[in-house]
Protein backbone atom coordinates (compact mmCIF):
# COMPACT_ATOMS: atom_id res chain seq x y z
CA UNK A 1 0.00 0.00 0.00
CA UNK A 2 1.39 3.41 -0.92
CA UNK A 3 2.12 5.76 1.98
CA UNK A 4 0.95 9.36 1.41
CA UNK A 5 3.37 12.27 1.60
CA UNK A 6 2.97 15.31 3.84
CA UNK A 7 3.25 18.97 2.79
CA UNK A 8 7.06 18.85 3.03
CA UNK A 9 7.29 15.88 0.69
CA UNK A 10 8.16 13.46 3.48
CA UNK A 11 6.43 10.14 3.94
CA UNK A 12 3.61 10.66 6.41
CA UNK A 13 2.96 8.00 9.05
CA UNK A 14 -0.01 5.75 8.26
CA UNK A 15 -3.36 7.08 9.33
CA UNK A 16 -5.20 5.45 12.20
CA UNK A 17 -8.83 5.05 11.12
CA UNK A 18 -11.60 3.48 13.19
CA UNK A 19 -14.86 2.45 11.55
CA UNK A 20 -17.56 2.00 14.20
CA UNK A 21 -20.84 0.31 13.34
CA UNK A 22 -23.60 -0.53 15.84
CA UNK A 23 -24.99 -4.06 15.67
CA UNK A 24 -28.49 -4.28 14.08
CA UNK A 25 -29.07 -0.71 15.29
CA UNK A 26 -32.85 -0.25 14.99
CA UNK A 27 -33.55 -3.71 16.38
CA UNK A 28 -31.00 -3.16 19.16
CA UNK A 29 -32.78 0.02 20.28
CA UNK A 30 -36.11 -1.81 20.23
CA UNK A 31 -34.73 -4.67 22.35
CA UNK A 32 -33.09 -2.23 24.74
CA UNK A 33 -36.41 -0.46 25.32
CA UNK A 34 -38.45 -3.67 25.49
CA UNK A 35 -36.21 -6.36 27.05
CA UNK A 36 -38.91 -9.02 26.60
CA UNK A 37 -38.12 -8.90 22.87
CA UNK A 38 -34.56 -10.14 23.42
CA UNK A 39 -34.04 -13.62 22.05
CA UNK A 40 -37.04 -13.43 19.70
CA UNK A 41 -36.67 -12.95 15.93
CA UNK A 42 -37.30 -9.22 15.43
CA UNK A 43 -37.33 -6.92 12.43
CA UNK A 44 -38.02 -3.25 11.88
CA UNK A 45 -39.69 -2.41 8.60
CA UNK A 46 -42.80 -1.60 6.59
CA UNK A 47 -46.04 -3.53 6.42
CA UNK A 48 -46.16 -6.40 3.92
CA UNK A 49 -49.44 -5.18 2.43
CA UNK A 50 -47.79 -1.90 1.44
CA UNK A 51 -44.81 -3.48 -0.32
CA UNK A 52 -42.76 -2.77 2.80
CA UNK A 53 -39.12 -3.70 3.16
CA UNK A 54 -37.00 -4.74 6.15
CA UNK A 55 -34.84 -1.90 7.47
CA UNK A 56 -32.92 -4.14 9.86
CA UNK A 57 -33.35 -7.30 11.89
CA UNK A 58 -31.67 -8.95 14.84
CA UNK A 59 -29.43 -12.00 14.65
CA UNK A 60 -32.23 -14.35 15.67
CA UNK A 61 -34.14 -13.28 12.55
CA UNK A 62 -31.03 -13.57 10.39
CA UNK A 63 -30.79 -17.22 11.37
CA UNK A 64 -33.98 -17.72 9.30
CA UNK A 65 -32.49 -15.92 6.28
CA UNK A 66 -34.12 -12.54 6.94
CA UNK A 67 -31.98 -9.63 5.71
CA UNK A 68 -32.07 -5.84 5.39
CA UNK A 69 -33.75 -4.54 2.19
CA UNK A 70 -35.70 -7.82 1.83
CA UNK A 71 -39.42 -7.45 1.23
CA UNK A 72 -41.40 -7.76 4.44
CA UNK A 73 -43.67 -10.32 2.83
CA UNK A 74 -40.74 -12.60 2.04
CA UNK A 75 -39.29 -12.11 5.53
CA UNK A 76 -42.57 -13.29 7.08
CA UNK A 77 -42.61 -16.34 4.82
CA UNK A 78 -39.09 -17.24 5.95
CA UNK A 79 -39.89 -16.59 9.61
CA UNK A 80 -43.63 -16.76 10.41
CA UNK A 81 -42.95 -15.92 14.09
CA UNK A 82 -41.06 -12.74 13.17
CA UNK A 83 -41.90 -9.78 15.42
CA UNK A 84 -42.35 -6.88 12.98
CA UNK A 85 -42.17 -3.33 14.34
CA UNK A 86 -42.57 0.00 12.53
CA UNK A 87 -39.51 2.28 12.70
CA UNK A 88 -39.38 4.95 15.41
CA UNK A 89 -36.85 7.42 14.07
CA UNK A 90 -37.10 9.84 16.98
CA UNK A 91 -35.76 7.18 19.36
CA UNK A 92 -33.12 6.10 16.84
CA UNK A 93 -31.95 9.69 16.33
CA UNK A 94 -31.75 10.22 20.10
CA UNK A 95 -29.49 7.16 20.40
CA UNK A 96 -27.48 8.36 17.41
CA UNK A 97 -26.81 11.73 19.05
CA UNK A 98 -25.47 9.95 22.15
CA UNK A 99 -23.21 7.78 19.99
CA UNK A 100 -21.87 10.73 17.98
CA UNK A 101 -21.10 12.59 21.22
CA UNK A 102 -19.01 9.62 22.32
CA UNK A 103 -17.14 9.54 18.99
CA UNK A 104 -16.39 13.27 19.19
CA UNK A 105 -14.97 12.83 22.67
CA UNK A 106 -11.99 11.19 20.95
CA UNK A 107 -11.50 13.24 17.79
CA UNK A 108 -13.18 16.07 15.85
CA UNK A 109 -12.54 14.08 12.67
CA UNK A 110 -15.77 12.06 12.70
CA UNK A 111 -17.50 11.29 9.40
CA UNK A 112 -20.99 9.87 10.01
CA UNK A 113 -22.27 7.46 7.37
CA UNK A 114 -25.60 6.73 9.03
CA UNK A 115 -27.35 7.11 12.36
CA UNK A 116 -25.13 4.43 13.90
CA UNK A 117 -22.02 4.23 11.73
CA UNK A 118 -19.02 6.52 11.32
CA UNK A 119 -15.35 6.82 10.46
CA UNK A 120 -13.02 8.32 13.06
CA UNK A 121 -9.52 9.54 12.26
CA UNK A 122 -7.56 9.17 15.52
CA UNK A 123 -4.11 9.75 14.02
CA UNK A 124 -2.07 11.65 16.58
CA UNK A 125 -4.72 11.37 19.31
CA UNK A 126 -3.04 10.85 22.69
CA UNK A 127 -5.83 9.01 24.50
CA UNK A 128 -5.28 5.36 25.41
CA UNK A 129 -1.52 5.85 24.90
CA UNK A 130 -2.22 6.70 21.26
CA UNK A 131 -3.52 3.18 20.53
CA UNK A 132 -6.42 3.15 18.05
CA UNK A 133 -7.16 -0.43 19.14
CA UNK A 134 -7.57 0.62 22.78
CA UNK A 135 -9.63 3.67 21.77
CA UNK A 136 -11.99 1.43 19.80
CA UNK A 137 -12.38 -0.87 22.80
CA UNK A 138 -13.13 2.08 25.05
CA UNK A 139 -15.62 3.61 22.60
CA UNK A 140 -17.48 0.33 22.29
CA UNK A 141 -17.58 -0.10 26.06
CA UNK A 142 -19.02 3.41 26.45
CA UNK A 143 -21.70 2.79 23.80
CA UNK A 144 -22.72 -0.32 25.71
CA UNK A 145 -22.76 1.44 29.10
CA UNK A 146 -24.24 4.80 28.05
CA UNK A 147 -26.53 3.89 25.13
CA UNK A 148 -27.38 0.31 26.04
CA UNK A 149 -26.52 -1.35 22.71
CA UNK A 150 -23.44 -3.00 21.24
CA UNK A 151 -21.10 -1.84 18.48
CA UNK A 152 -18.35 -3.39 16.38
CA UNK A 153 -15.23 -1.69 15.06
CA UNK A 154 -12.53 -2.02 12.44
CA UNK A 155 -9.12 -0.38 12.83
CA UNK A 156 -6.88 0.12 9.81
CA UNK A 157 -4.70 2.65 7.95
CA UNK A 158 -7.53 3.69 5.60
CA UNK A 159 -11.31 3.89 5.31
CA UNK A 160 -11.81 0.99 2.91
CA UNK A 161 -9.99 -1.54 5.06
CA UNK A 162 -11.42 -0.20 8.34
CA UNK A 163 -14.98 -0.63 7.04
CA UNK A 164 -14.29 -4.19 5.90
CA UNK A 165 -12.61 -4.97 9.22
CA UNK A 166 -15.55 -3.71 11.29
CA UNK A 167 -17.64 -6.55 9.86
CA UNK A 168 -15.03 -9.19 10.68
CA UNK A 169 -15.97 -9.96 14.30
CA UNK A 170 -19.63 -8.90 14.46
CA UNK A 171 -21.51 -8.67 16.70
CA UNK A 172 -19.86 -6.82 19.59
CA UNK A 173 -16.30 -7.32 18.41
CA UNK A 174 -13.45 -5.57 16.64
CA UNK A 175 -10.64 -6.37 14.26
CA UNK A 176 -7.40 -4.55 13.51
CA UNK A 177 -5.41 -4.57 10.26
CA UNK A 178 -1.94 -3.14 10.84
CA UNK A 179 -0.07 -1.39 8.00
CA UNK A 180 2.25 -4.34 7.44
CA UNK A 181 -0.78 -6.67 7.19
CA UNK A 182 -2.71 -4.68 4.58
CA UNK A 183 -1.34 -6.34 1.46
CA UNK A 184 -2.08 -9.92 2.52
CA UNK A 185 -5.43 -9.00 4.09
CA UNK A 186 -6.72 -7.29 0.96
CA UNK A 187 -5.33 -9.90 -1.45
CA UNK A 188 -7.52 -12.58 0.15
CA UNK A 189 -10.71 -10.46 0.11
CA UNK A 190 -13.49 -11.54 -2.27
CA UNK A 191 -14.06 -8.90 -4.96
CA UNK A 192 -17.61 -8.30 -3.71
CA UNK A 193 -16.12 -6.66 -0.61
CA UNK A 194 -14.85 -3.76 -2.76
CA UNK A 195 -16.84 -0.51 -2.59
CA UNK A 196 -19.36 -0.36 -5.41
CA UNK A 197 -19.15 -4.01 -6.40
CA UNK A 198 -22.68 -5.35 -6.17
CA UNK A 199 -24.07 -8.70 -7.18
CA UNK A 200 -24.09 -8.03 -10.92
CA UNK A 201 -20.56 -6.55 -11.03
CA UNK A 202 -19.26 -9.40 -8.86
CA UNK A 203 -20.71 -11.95 -11.28
CA UNK A 204 -19.07 -10.09 -14.15
CA UNK A 205 -15.71 -10.11 -12.37
CA UNK A 206 -16.09 -13.82 -11.63
CA UNK A 207 -16.68 -14.50 -15.33
CA UNK A 208 -13.45 -12.62 -16.04
CA UNK A 209 -11.58 -14.89 -13.62
CA UNK A 210 -11.34 -12.50 -10.66
CA UNK A 211 -12.82 -13.85 -7.45
CA UNK A 212 -10.41 -12.24 -5.00
CA UNK A 213 -8.61 -8.91 -4.90
CA UNK A 214 -5.42 -10.87 -5.46
CA UNK A 215 -6.86 -12.23 -8.72
CA UNK A 216 -7.84 -8.73 -9.79
CA UNK A 217 -4.28 -7.45 -9.37
CA UNK A 218 -3.33 -9.34 -12.53
CA UNK A 219 -5.25 -6.74 -14.53
CA UNK A 220 -3.48 -3.58 -15.72
CA UNK A 221 -5.22 -0.33 -14.83
CA UNK A 222 -5.79 0.51 -18.51
CA UNK A 223 -7.52 -2.84 -19.06
CA UNK A 224 -9.79 -2.34 -16.02
CA UNK A 225 -10.73 1.15 -17.24
CA UNK A 226 -11.45 -0.23 -20.71
CA UNK A 227 -13.69 -2.90 -19.17
CA UNK A 228 -15.41 -0.91 -16.38
CA UNK A 229 -14.94 2.77 -17.28
CA UNK A 230 -13.96 5.16 -14.47
CA UNK A 231 -14.84 2.50 -11.91
CA UNK A 232 -11.95 0.44 -13.29
CA UNK A 233 -9.45 2.94 -11.82
CA UNK A 234 -11.07 2.54 -8.39
CA UNK A 235 -10.92 -1.25 -8.73
CA UNK A 236 -7.21 -1.03 -9.53
CA UNK A 237 -6.49 0.99 -6.37
CA UNK A 238 -8.79 -0.77 -3.93
CA UNK A 239 -7.72 -4.31 -4.83
CA UNK A 240 -4.26 -3.17 -3.71
CA UNK A 241 -5.57 -1.68 -0.47
CA UNK A 242 -4.99 1.90 -1.63
CA UNK A 243 -7.56 4.40 -0.34
CA UNK A 244 -6.37 7.93 0.31
CA UNK A 245 -9.76 9.48 1.08
CA UNK A 246 -9.59 11.61 4.23
CA UNK A 247 -12.14 11.39 7.01
CA UNK A 248 -14.39 14.36 6.23
CA UNK A 249 -16.57 15.59 9.12
CA UNK A 250 -18.65 18.06 7.08
CA UNK A 251 -19.55 16.66 3.69
CA UNK A 252 -22.53 18.25 1.96
CA UNK A 253 -25.10 15.94 0.40
CA UNK A 254 -26.49 17.27 -2.87
CA UNK A 255 -28.78 14.37 -3.67
CA UNK A 256 -30.19 11.07 -2.42
CA UNK A 257 -30.93 8.20 -4.77
CA UNK A 258 -31.34 4.45 -5.02
CA UNK A 259 -30.85 2.26 -8.04
CA UNK A 260 -30.92 -1.40 -9.03
CA UNK A 261 -29.13 -3.25 -11.81
CA UNK A 262 -31.25 -6.23 -12.78
CA UNK A 263 -29.71 -9.65 -13.40
CA UNK A 264 -32.24 -10.09 -16.24
CA UNK A 265 -33.15 -7.08 -18.39
CA UNK A 266 -36.68 -5.71 -18.00
CA UNK A 267 -38.47 -6.24 -21.31
CA UNK A 268 -40.70 -3.17 -21.39
CA UNK A 269 -42.37 -0.33 -19.55
CA UNK A 270 -44.84 -2.58 -17.70
CA UNK A 271 -41.96 -4.56 -16.20
CA UNK A 272 -40.22 -1.32 -15.23
CA UNK A 273 -43.35 0.00 -13.52
CA UNK A 274 -43.73 -3.30 -11.66
CA UNK A 275 -40.16 -2.96 -10.36
CA UNK A 276 -40.65 0.66 -9.28
CA UNK A 277 -42.51 0.18 -5.93
CA UNK A 278 -39.58 -1.67 -4.38
CA UNK A 279 -37.27 1.19 -5.34
CA UNK A 280 -39.71 3.76 -3.96
CA UNK A 281 -40.00 1.85 -0.67
CA UNK A 282 -36.20 1.67 -0.40
CA UNK A 283 -35.89 5.39 -1.15
CA UNK A 284 -38.54 6.31 1.43
CA UNK A 285 -36.77 4.24 4.07
CA UNK A 286 -33.47 5.98 3.35
CA UNK A 287 -35.01 9.44 3.12
CA UNK A 288 -36.68 8.91 6.51
CA UNK A 289 -33.26 8.31 8.05
CA UNK A 290 -31.88 11.69 6.97
CA UNK A 291 -31.22 14.00 9.89
CA UNK A 292 -33.04 17.31 9.16
CA UNK A 293 -32.89 17.09 5.35
CA UNK A 294 -32.45 20.24 3.28
CA UNK A 295 -35.34 21.36 1.05
CA UNK A 296 -35.93 19.13 -1.95
CA UNK A 297 -35.57 20.89 -5.29
CA UNK A 298 -36.01 18.15 -7.89
CA UNK A 299 -37.07 14.52 -8.29
CA UNK A 300 -35.50 12.39 -10.99
CA UNK A 301 -35.57 8.99 -12.67
CA UNK A 302 -32.55 7.29 -14.25
CA UNK A 303 -32.93 4.58 -16.88
CA UNK A 304 -30.04 2.58 -18.33
CA UNK A 305 -31.02 0.50 -21.35
CA UNK A 306 -29.69 -2.91 -22.33
CA UNK A 307 -27.29 -1.31 -24.83
CA UNK A 308 -25.79 0.74 -21.92
CA UNK A 309 -27.19 4.04 -23.18
CA UNK A 310 -28.92 5.92 -20.40
CA UNK A 311 -31.21 8.86 -19.78
CA UNK A 312 -32.20 10.91 -16.74
CA UNK A 313 -35.41 12.89 -16.42
CA UNK A 314 -36.15 15.31 -13.59
CA UNK A 315 -38.89 17.69 -12.41
CA UNK A 316 -38.92 20.54 -9.91
CA UNK A 317 -40.65 19.50 -6.67
CA UNK A 318 -40.71 20.58 -3.03
CA UNK A 319 -40.94 17.08 -1.53
CA UNK A 320 -40.56 13.45 -2.67
CA UNK A 321 -43.81 12.40 -4.33
CA UNK A 322 -44.18 8.67 -5.04
CA UNK A 323 -46.88 9.44 -7.62
CA UNK A 324 -44.43 11.42 -9.76
CA UNK A 325 -41.83 8.70 -10.35
CA UNK A 326 -44.10 6.49 -12.53
CA UNK A 327 -44.83 9.53 -14.69
CA UNK A 328 -41.15 10.35 -15.06
CA UNK A 329 -40.33 6.70 -15.69
CA UNK A 330 -42.85 6.40 -18.52
CA UNK A 331 -41.48 9.52 -20.21
CA UNK A 332 -37.85 8.50 -19.74
CA UNK A 333 -38.48 4.97 -20.99
CA UNK A 334 -40.10 6.33 -24.14
CA UNK A 335 -36.79 7.93 -25.08
CA UNK A 336 -35.32 4.46 -25.67
CA UNK A 337 -38.33 2.12 -25.73
CA UNK A 338 -36.20 -1.00 -25.31
CA UNK A 339 -35.09 -3.44 -22.64
CA UNK A 340 -33.79 -1.90 -19.41
CA UNK A 341 -30.87 -3.11 -17.28
CA UNK A 342 -30.91 -0.44 -14.53
CA UNK A 343 -33.47 1.81 -12.85
CA UNK A 344 -32.82 4.58 -10.35
CA UNK A 345 -34.87 7.24 -8.60
CA UNK A 346 -33.93 10.11 -6.33
CA UNK A 347 -34.09 13.74 -5.35
CA UNK A 348 -31.73 16.69 -5.52
CA UNK A 349 -31.55 19.06 -2.56
CA UNK A 350 -31.86 22.81 -2.90
CA UNK A 351 -28.82 23.80 -0.89
CA UNK A 352 -27.22 20.49 0.11
CA UNK A 353 -27.40 18.74 3.44
CA UNK A 354 -24.71 17.96 5.95
CA UNK A 355 -24.37 14.18 5.92
CA UNK A 356 -24.30 13.86 9.69
CA UNK A 357 -26.53 11.09 10.95
CA UNK A 358 -27.65 9.84 7.58
CA UNK A 359 -27.59 6.61 5.69
CA UNK A 360 -24.90 5.96 3.12
CA UNK A 361 -26.50 4.28 0.18
CA UNK A 362 -26.26 0.50 0.17
CA UNK A 363 -24.59 0.42 3.53
CA UNK A 364 -25.92 -2.45 5.61
CA UNK A 365 -27.33 -1.91 9.05
CA UNK A 366 -24.89 -4.20 10.94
Amino acid sequence: MDTPYDADGLRAPPRKIIHCDCDCFYAAVEMRDAPALAGRPLAVGGRPAGRGVIATCNYEARAFGVRSAMSTARALRLCPDLVLLPPDFERYRAASRQILDIYRDYTPLVEPLSLDEAYLDVSGVGRCRGSATLMAQEIRARISAEVGITASAGIAPNKFIAKVASDWNKPDGQFVVRPQEVDAFVAALPVDRIFGVGKVTAQRLHRLGARTCGDLRAWAQADLVAEFGRFGAALYRLCRGIDERPVNPARVRKSLSVETTFSTDLAGLDDCLAALPALVADFQRRFARLDAPAPVAKAFVKVKFADFTQTTLERSVTAPDPALWPVLLAEAHARGARAVRLLGIGVRFAEGQLEEGQLALFAGDG
